[in-house]
């Protein structure tokens, strides 16, 4: 058997450590569960009340249409509140509710405990390795978040053409 590489593995842990944890909060859950980027949107505005749809859209990778499809599916759960920019009419300035508030707090306090519970399983070796990481993790992560810039531009424009070509083939049909 060929031993994987370390990037790999790196990557297929990480994924794989947020996906059963995701799954293990999610079970006994009231609540209507929420979507990934529901929950990433709802973070971002709560790390900055007032934010634009389109810096959102932005800041998430995501199309600006994309991110009021999500906008528009938290404003009817309560989740998130919206309010015309006094500068710019057109657009709109982004709240979590005290819902939203109260439900990613109580996420983060099941997810912490849940993590907190294994980590304290683990061996005294096992937790001082995963400490020692942290540092390298940390850069790993700022490395990958430096290089987010032209390829976020690259991903907008190769939207927008797609856009654009899906828009030319719907007028040359109605024609």
């Amino acid at each position: 058997m060929v031993p994987k590489d370390l990037a790999g593995e790196l990557t297929e842990q990480l994924v794989g450590f947020q996906r059963v944890l995701r799954r293990r909060l999610r079970s006994g859950l009231a609540a209507p569960r929420l979507r990934g980027a529901q929950v990433e949107l709802l973070r971002l505005v709560s790390a900055r009340p007032g934010i634009r749809v389109s810096a959102a859209a932005e800041e998430l990778f995501l199309a600006d249409n994309s991110v009021s499809t999500l906008v528009n599916q938290l404003v009817r759960a309560g989740l998130l509140g919206r309010e015309p920019d006094p500068l710019d009419r057109r657009a709109a300035l982004l709240y979590v509710t005290p819902s939203a508030v109260e439900r990613l707090r109580a996420w983060d306090a099941r997810r912490s405990a849940l993590v907190r519970e294994r980590f304290a399983a683990l061996t005294e070796e096992d937790r001082a390795a995963l400490a020692a990481a942290l540092p390298a993790l940390r850069r790993l992560t700022e490395s990958l978040r430096q290089d987010e810039g032209p390829q976020q531009e690259q991903c907008r424009q190769e939207h927008a053409q797609r856009l654009e070509q899906e828009h030319c083939g719907q007028e040359g049909a109605r024609t």
